[in-house]
C-alpha cells in the first residue's frame, strides 16, 4: 500500500511540486494501479507466448535497389559553406 509520505517522497524524487489533495488522490490512483498489477501476476501465462505487439505486425519494405545516387554538385549546392569535395562546417572540439 502506497502512503501519502511515498507519493511525496516519489514526487520529490521527480522534482514535482504537489499541490494540497493531489498526494492522496495519486495515492489512491497508485494503489488502484498496484492492485490490477497483483491481479495480473496472479494470472498463469506459462502457456502464453512472449510477444512485442499484441497485433501481428508485417514490416512492409522496397527492394533494395542499386542506383545511381545525387551527384556531389547537387548536395553541396545549398551547402552554406564547402570546397569542391566536402561540407565545411566550423569547428567545434579544442
Amino acid at each position: 500500500m502506497i502512503t501519502q509520505d511515498d507519493v511525496r517522497k516519489i514526487a520529490d524524487l521527480s522534482r514535482l511540486a504537489l499541490r494540497d489533495g493531489e498526494a492522496e488522490a495519486f495515492g489512491a490512483q497508485l494503489n488502484s494501479i498496484l492492485t490490477y498489477v497483483q491481479q495480473m501476476n496472479a494470472l498463469d501465462t506459462s502457456a502464453i507466448e512472449p510477444t512485442s505487439h499484441v497485433i501481428p505486425l508485417q514490416n512492409i519494405v522496397r527492394e533494395d535497389v542499386v542506383r545511381a545516387s545525387l551527384p556531389r554538385e547537387a548536395a553541396l549546392q545549398n551547402a552554406p559553406d564547402a570546397t569542391d569535395l566536402f561540407y565545411r562546417v566550423p569547428k567545434i572540439i579544442e
